[in-house]
């Protein structure tokens, strides 16, 4: 049995930023907007940054839940695609993928 215990240190600490910056952008989003057309008009576009920012960010959220579901479950480092074991190297770069490399690809 593999120690994933590095691995699973990197996705909570992952998971935590991600959340505090789903947080900052949630207040952001929540800001009063100013009385000025022109400034309401450009914070929009900011806030459209922000939004698919926040929602990259979710994306992204789900993939280490999933992820850290996987290894409660016994089964993170296995492809989910076609069961094959995930090389340890693709596991450092990135630990919350579902996929071997030749099923990434």
């Amino acid at each position: 049995m593999t120690d994933w215990t590095a691995q699973e240190r990197s996705l909570r600490a992952r998971r935590a930023e991600l959340i505090g910056d789903i947080r900052k952008i949630e207040d952001q989003l929540d800001d009063e907007p100013p009385k000025d057309w022109e400034d309401r008009a450009s914070e929009r576009q900011g806030d459209e940054v922000l939004e698919s920012l926040g929602l990259h960010d979710q994306s992204e959220l789900r993939q280490i839940d999933a992820a850290l579901d996987r290894l409660a479950q016994g089964a993170y480092g296995i492809c989910v695609q076609c069961g094959s074991d995930i090389s340890a190297e693709r596991l450092e770069a990135l630990p919350a993928t579902p996929f071997c490399k030749g099923c990434a690809a």
